[in-house]
């Protein structure tokens, strides 16, 4: 892969809504973050009295947006427009709600695992309970998977290519592969990348009949041993991604680069296997991505895993990333923010810029004592065997 300039990042998480903010709570402890403090406002207390999951507190997309536009737009939706609006600022590509590079080659590839999930629960309901005539036409367009994508481009005016990629928890870094097809392929000049995940019931009870969730005092540690279970987050996070050429001629600031990506999938023998974590995918995902990036595994300062509390999948994805770098440095950010699916890559990479860019790091659950940081490797697990990798250098 030839380098790929990231010139710009927004974010909506449980720990701060905006880069800045993220990057000042990596610099605490995860107690210190206090995501978990108490039950969830986007679940029904009545219904699940005792959950437990990293909701993004106090959101309120108006302080972000404005008053006007927003009422048929759901939970998702404004997590993800009010990402892209950041993102496209911070790498100056719009400013003052003009664009600095046409509209015509901005692209979008957005990743989501279940979209937006609420609304979908919502119209079922009314269909079955009451009848399909009393649906909300103003939100029904809410149940395809790729609306809140859609919504984003038009709010933003972003008219290249717009893809949303639906993987589950892989999809955030899948959407460096899609981008850089279309860039290649001179189809725009800089694409957003990234995803999204809002909390609903429906989420969170079918996490619960699982038995994948830390709750009523289980252990909550993302790749230790004695951990019982993940806790269930939000957010999104957008970057933008631009050939390195093209960002040094416009003058972009650039923040990191993107150069390498691997993705493998080893299904599980059996098709009865609802989850499946598979430390061959992970290891071979790692190598593929090194090799894109013309890496050593040497060279790797850290890796920037998917563990997020549940032993199935931590176990075999340590072992997997042992086996493709050895005793590299490995971080799990969940413990910060949970999980949160189709954006816990975009999140992961958020992180990893962070901690490239000197944030202390105090998640690191393996390998030798972190040194200075120049290539981290970011890792997401998905639950149908499927693995994804990329690979990031710090800006010279």
């Amino acid at each position: 892969m030839k380098p790929y300039a990231i010139t710009g990042l927004g974010l909506v998480s449980p720990i701060g809504v905006g880069y800045d903010a993220f990057r000042r709570a990596l610099g605490k402890s995860p107690a210190a973050a206090e995501v978990f403090r108490g039950q969830p406002t986007v679940l029904s207390q009545e219904r699940i009295p005792d959950a437990v999951a990293a909701e993004v507190w106090g959101f309120d997309a108006r302080e972000y947006l404005g008053k006007k536009g927003l009422r048929n737009f759901d939970r998702l939706t404004k997590f993800l427009i009010v990402s892209a609006k950041q993102a496209l600022l911070d790498a100056g590509l719009k400013r003052d709600g003009a664009h600095l590079v046409p509209p015509e080659r901005l692209g979008l590839c957005s990743a989501t695992a279940y979209g937006s999930l609420d609304v979908i629960s919502e119209m079922a309901k009314v269909a079955a309970l009451e009848d399909p005539r009393f649906m909300n036409p103003g939100k029904f367009p809410n149940t395809v998977i790729n609306s809140a994508a859609g919504y984003v481009s038009i709010w933003e005016d972003l008219r290249a290519p717009n893809v949303t990629v639906v993987d589950g928890n892989c999809g955030s870094l899948d959407a460096v592969l899609t981008a850089e097809t279309h860039l290649m392929n001179d189809r725009a000049d800089a694409f957003l990348i990234g995803g999204g995940e809002a909390l609903s019931e429906p989420l969170y009870l079918a996490f619960r009949k699982l038995s994948l969730l830390s709750e009523g005092g289980r252990c909550f540690r993302p790749g230790h041993p004695e951990s019982e279970g993940t806790r269930l987050g939000e957010g999104a996070a957008y970057f933008a991604l631009e050939a390195a050429p093209f960002a040094r001629t416009r003058g972009a600031s650039v923040r990191a680069e993107v150069v390498g990506y691997g993705n493998v999938v080893e299904p599980p023998e059996s098709e009865a296997v609802l989850v499946h974590g598979s430390s061959r995918a992970v290891s071979r995902a790692l190598q593929m991505a090194l090799s894109d990036a013309s890496l050593a595994p040497e060279q790797i300062d850290l890796v920037v895993s998917s563990a997020a509390g549940v032993g199935t999948f931590d176990a075999p994805e340590l072992s997997g990333i042992q086996a493709a770098v050895g005793d590299v440095p490995v971080a799990a950010p969940k413990a910060y923010f949970g999980e949160t699916l189709g954006a816990g890559g975009a999140l992961a990479m958020a992180a990893g810029l962070a901690w490239l860019e000197g944030a202390p790091v105090h998640v690191q659950i393996a390998g030798r004592s972190l040194g200075p940081l120049k290539h981290v490797l970011v890792l997401a697990l998905g639950y149908y065997g499927n693995a994804s990798a990329v690979v990031m250098r710090a800006a010279n």
